[in-house]
């Protein structure tokens, strides 16, 4: 066990923690923040990505060690105050989900990837996304919201 501090959703957070211990299960089981979703535990399927520094990082196979120091953003910590990210806001107008599930870590691994490229193709939104896997088939309302978000963000409508 050992003490690490971290910032999560902009606040300073500090935890005596296996050092070891996933950070998904510190997130979910300790500090309650469920949005954060397990999937198949193996960094494979997107449905835990969070943000760290940001960079988007599978929090199944992110020890807590790794995070020691660093800046931690959930889906929880996106929005601004009741005001949802253009990423969020996208996913609701596009309908970028069925059930949901998938929904967060797709949301923030879009967060990385508009942060690097604010203006991707849509070639560039598709290998980006290809490893956040979707069983209900909403891929193609992904990639719309994708592109409308970065459009938004850009101050232009789309």
């Amino acid at each position: 066990m050992r003490s690490l501090s971290f910032t999560l959703n902009g606040a300073p957070t500090s935890l005596t923690v296996d050092e070891l211990r996933p950070l998904l299960w510190v997130l979910r089981d300790d500090l309650g923040l469920t949005g954060t979703k397990f999937g198949c535990g193996e960094s494979v399927c997107g449905a835990c990505t969070v943000l760290v520094d940001d960079e988007a990082v599978r929090a199944c196979a992110t020890p807590m060690g790794a995070v020691a120091g660093k800046r931690v953003v959930t889906i929880e910590g996106l929005a601004q105050g009741s005001a949802l990210h253009p990423l969020q806001q996208a996913f609701v107008e596009h309908v970028g989900f069925q059930c949901g599930y998938c929904t967060p870590g797709m949301i923030l691994g879009a967060v990385a990837l508009l942060r690097k490229t604010p203006s991707p193709t849509r070639a560039d939104i598709v290998r980006h996304m290809e490893p956040h896997l979707c069983r209900c088939g909403a891929h193609v309302r992904v990639l719309d919201a994708i592109e409308s978000a970065s459009a938004a963000m850009k101050g232009t409508a789309r």
